[in-house]
Formats: structure tokens, sequence, C-alpha cells
């Protein structure tokens, strides 16, 4: 029997406004509302803590290392166990800060920030959150990779739940030890077949879903001691890892069919048995899965899938701030995506379902204006067989195309003359100075995507697109990429970082308990994001907001996804607030944050499980 409901709350306006600013600097605690400290998710005032003494220590969630009270130390039985000179966060961070910057590498610089995290969660993340620019390719891509192909060979410490394949009636059991129905708010699962552009790397897909998780708490204050990151072992097809001696993933052939679909599946019902309120994030799964398990589960609980939709969300919310700039409207756009796989699809149906929702048109039109393009050439319906389930929809009737070139992409970008033209191919240098300047002479304001990672795999350089087009492109990259120069003016380069909408995305569902996650929420999510583009005031600037000011993107994603789930009854927590600045209050007061909270000494005897330590943990469950 589902939930009633949430209290229905007026219709919100979801249209741009350029006066709303991503670069708030006042910090969440400044905004907290007294009237909302008593949420369940709030995060003012102190905290219940059972703990003392060195378990006290040993717990990251608590953990305050140095800058523990002189109060507290004799409180909770620290005395003896710490340096006597009590420490600021802000200088803990220098200390970390500088002992990061001793590293040699990258990957020493992971595995340092690997070690905080587990120490300490309040320095891990106001670390990284000082640092964010510098950081954040340590943390997470190209960085992390590194890490996960080396998974085995830097192991020191579990994270996560390790389901596989060969024990699917032990499911239930192992994943139910991470807590009580109400401590799971957001699950991260992979099966480790595609990570990261580097493919197949098994059980050290953990890593994955163990990154995203940061991310949702460094981007969006999803609290840390309520996630759980999974990965499904079901084997591996990589030779190397088959052949290693220390690999601690299942040494058998990737598994697949029949058996597979029964793993995920039970893996799907127990979470759903053990967390009903959890929200469930599909991460780098294979070409052959990722969408169909995402089409699967869509229909009945609320779930996402980053490379299908979050990459296709971004996508879409920089084709947004572009038709605004170049004064185009989503009706009348045509589009061409360069590499038809599940980041080219998952941005094809976003923008269909855009132009749908903009329109009133059906899918099966709004598909019409996009145009897909991927190794035999344009999309055609001759392909049969060789089409996924995913680029069927986009298929071009043979008809449609009797005489006319359609192998390669130059030929479709002369016969199409495209508005934008998007690049998830990883073909380096695919958009050529012809074709750049073959779209350009045909639109005024040409959009131009090259968003294949890592940076080698780009499909053209933004400096040669800013150049070849005179200073006419509006681009973004997969990238990061420092601004370009033409004709002494400077233009920025927007990059399509996902960070800056899935963890809003996952906000608003953690917090109106959503039933489901709709076409229509997602594009909610998309036009708050597209609403804080710079390129609104000025066109010289990037097409997206920049991850420095992140975290108060997310607040106004989240909102607009509450508000798009509490219109369509979806929202099952009630006193939802209708007014909207009400409501970015009631947002923020549940988003953690990097400080220091005063403990409050409770007894073992009645506390929670996340006063006595156990949240985050296996093994803990009552």
């Amino acid at each position: 029997m589902r939930p009633p409901a949430a209290r229905t709350m007026s219709s919100q306006s979801l249209q741009f406004d350029p006066h709303v600013s991503s670069a708030r600097k006042a910090t969440n605690s400044d905004l907290k509302h007294h009237k909302f400290g008593n949420l369940p998710l709030s995060t003012s005032g102190p905290q219940d803590c059972a703990l003392r003494g060195t378990a006290l220590l040993a717990t990251p969630y608590f953990n305050k290392g140095a800058a523990f009270t002189t109060k507290e130390r004799k409180e909770f039985n620290l005395t003896g166990l710490l340096p006597q000179n009590v420490q600021t966060l802000d200088q803990q961070v220098k200390r970390a800060y500088d002992q990061y910057k001793t590293r040699v590498d990258a990957l020493a610089k992971n595995t340092f920030m690997t070690s905080l995290a587990i120490q300490n969660h309040v320095l891990f993340y106001r670390l990284i959150q000082d640092h964010i620019k510098e950081m954040f390719s340590i943390i997470y891509t190209p960085t992390e990779g590194d890490a996960i192909q080396n998974y085995s060979r830097l192991f020191r410490k579990p994270e996560g739940c390790y389901l596989n394949i060969n024990d699917v009636d032990r499911v239930l059991h192992d994943l139910g030890q991470w807590g009580s129905p109400d401590d799971i708010d957001y699950i991260v699962v992979t099966d480790g077949e595609e990570i990261l552009g580097i493919g197949d790397q098994g059980v050290g897909g953990v890593l994955i879903s163990v990154a995203k998780l940061i991310l949702t708490t460094l981007c969006a204050g999803i609290h840390p001691n309520r996630s759980l990151p999974v990965v499904l072992d079901c084997g591996t097809d990589n030779e190397a890892l088959l052949n290693d001696e220390l690999y601690l993933g299942l040494k058998r052939p990737r598994v697949r069919g029949k058996e597979y679909d029964v793993f995920v599946d039970t893996f799907v019902q127990a979470a759903r048995k053990l967390y009903p309120k959890a929200y469930i994030h599909f991460e780098d799964f294979g070409l052959a899965n990722a969408r169909r398990i995402l089409d699967r589960y869509r229909p009945s609980i609320p779930c996402f899938n980053d490379d299908v939709q979050g990459t296709g969300c971004v996508t879409l919310a920089a084709i947004m701030a572009g038709l605004h700039v170049s004064k185009l409207k989503m009706e009348d756009m045509r589009v061409v995506v360069f590499g038809a796989g599940t980041a080219g699809t998952g941005i094809a149906d976003q923008v269909r379902d855009a132009i749908a929702a903009e329109t009133g048109k059906s899918k099966e039109e709004a598909a019409k204006q996009i145009w897909c393009v991927d190794k035999p050439g344009l999309l055609v319906q001759s392909h049969g067989d060789k089409l996924t389930q995913a680029q069927i929809p986009y298929a071009r009737a043979d008809a449609e195309w009797e005489g006319k070139a359609d192998s390669d992409l130059l030929s479709v970008i002369k016969e199409v003359k495209p508005h934008v033209l998007i690049g998830t191919s990883t073909k380096p240098k695919a958009f050529t100075k012809e074709i750049v300047q073959e779209m350009a002479s045909h639109v005024e304001r040409p959009i131009i995507f090259p968003l294949s990672n890592p940076t080698r795999l780009h499909e053209a350089d933004p400096k040669d697109i800013n150049d070849w087009t005179e200073g006419r492109a509006l681009i973004a990259t997969g990238s990061p990429f420092p601004p370009v120069m033409y004709g002494g003016k400077e233009y920025v380069v927007a990059e399509c970082n996902n960070s800056t909408c899935f963890p809003g995305i996952g906000l608003g569902c953690v917090l109106s308990r959503t039933r489901l996650l709709t076409d229509k929420m997602l594009v909610a999510a998309v036009k708050a994001l597209a609403a804080q583009s710079p390129a609104l005031t000025d066109p010289d600037k990037g097409l997206l907001p920049d991850v420095v000011d992140v975290r108060d993107i997310s607040v106004h994603i989240a909102c607009a996804v509450i508000r798009q789930a509490v219109e369509e009854g979806l929202a099952t927590v009630e006193d939802i607030p209708e007014d909207k600045a009400m409501l970015e209050e009631w947002v923020r007061e549940q988003m953690w944050e990097a400080r220091y909270r005063p403990l409050r000494a409770v007894s073992k005897d009645n506390a929670s499980r996340q006063a006595k330590g156990e949240m985050g943990t296996a093994g803990g469950s009552e």
C-alpha cells in the first residue's frame, strides 16, 4: 500500500530567473532556521553521543581530534588521549593541507584523503571545500580511476557493502547489517563493469560508489553516515585482475543473462525491504545493462543512473542556457549527437523529454529534432538488430535519407544544419575545422559540446572551436578548460560536470521521500540548474555555474525537485513549506555541513544507533 502523498503546495514557476545568484557567500549555518530544528535530519544544535574515550575517537562522524573542547575532553573521558592544546577546525585544515601537499603524486594524495575520511568526516569535507578546484580531480576523476585500478593492491580497510553473485541467498542478510529501516537515505550501487572510461574493474568498483557518495555529501549535504556504497560482484572479464594473486573479488568470468538479472533484482528488492525510504543510484553499469536496469525499476522505485540521466541533465541545462543566449526556441532546435552510447542516448533522452514538456509534442515527435551518429554513421531504421534499445527512438526512416550521404559526420551536418552538436564518441579531434565551420555557416551562435573524457579524447579543443567560429560558438566540455581568447576578448568554457546536478536531484528525492523520480522532476532540476547560468547575464561567461558554488546550486535543484514531487503527488513527507524562501531554509537545515557540533552525553541504554556510533558501519543493527 502506498503511503499518503504530502500536503499539496502551490505550484511554483520554474522559468529562468537571471537574478538568482549561485555565488551566495553566506554559510549554511548563517542560513539555518530555528523553526526546522526538530526535523529528523536537522543539523542544528548538539548531537547525542553515547561513546567515550577511544571509541569516540574511532568514530569518524563524531571525532574532532585536537578540536575537542576542554569541557568535552573531561565529559567524554578524552583527557590523556589527546595533546593538551585545543585546536580550531581552521588550524586542523591548515595542518592537513600541508600534509596533503607533501604527497608526491595524485594517487598518493588520493590515498591520503581516503585515510583522512575514515578518521574525521568534518575535517575531510572541510579540507575539500576549502580547496575544491584543486582537489576535485584527486577525489574523483581522473585520479579515482587510478585508485580503482589499484584497489586490491592499495586495500587497507573495507568500505561499503560487498555482495557477490555466488551468495544470492545471503543478500538480504548481508545488506541488512547496515542498520534499521530509517538509517539509510542514499544507496549508490555498481557492478564495476564500466568504470570511469577504464572498463571492467570488478570488485574495485566499490570505490566509485564511495566516490559518488562523497560528492553527494560535499555538493548537497547528504549525511555521510546515512549513505551506503554497494558493489555487486559478478566476476570480471578483466584478465589482468583474474591473473592477479592479490585481486580481492570473485575470480571468475563476469556472469550475464538470467542469473545476473536475478542477482540485481534480489539486491533491489532487499534494499527496498530493508531501507524503504532510501533512494537508489545506479552507477557505471555496462552498456548492455545500464539503461535496461534503469528502465526496469524507474516505474516502481525512486532511482537514478548518473551515466544516463545525470549526463543528460547537466548537458540539457547547458543547452537551455545556450538557447537563451542565441534567442532560439526549443521547438525550433536541431541537435546532432555524435556517439550514441549510454551517455549520448541519455543526453538525447533528456533533450527529447524537455522538448516534449515545453512544446506539448509527443516524445516521438520531439525525437525527430535529434539526429544520432555512431560508428555506422547516421542511425537509420534499416540498421535493425544493430541498434540498441536506447538508439531505436532516434533511428531515422531510410526514406528520409534516400540519395543523401549519411556515413560521416560532415555529411550529416551539411544536411541537418544543426544548432547543437554534442560529442560523446571518445573519438579525439572528430570535430574538425571543416565540420565546425560548416555548422557555423548556417547558425549564428553554434552550440558545440565536445564532452568525451578524459581530455585526450575530446572531440575538439575549445580554443580551436572558438578560433574557427571567430568567437561565436557557445562551448561546454566534459573536463575543465581555461578560458579561451579571440580578438582580445576572453570567453569562459563551461564544464558539463555532473556534480552540479545529480547531488541536488538526490537531495530533493531524499528530503521529499518521493515514491518515484519522474521525467518532470528531472526537467525541473535542469531548469533550476540552467537558471543559475552566468551566461544569462553575460553571454561570454560560462553556460553552467562553477563547481565552487555547488552547494548553493544543489539547494535550488533540490527545491525544484521537491516542488515537482509535491505537484505530482509523489512526495510522502508532510508539512513541506509552500513558500519558496521558506522551502530553501527547510532544505538547508537538513544539509549536513563540515562543521563541528557540540556533543551531548547520553547513556547507551536508550541511545539511538547514531549516538552509539553505529551509523555507516555493518554489524550494529539492533
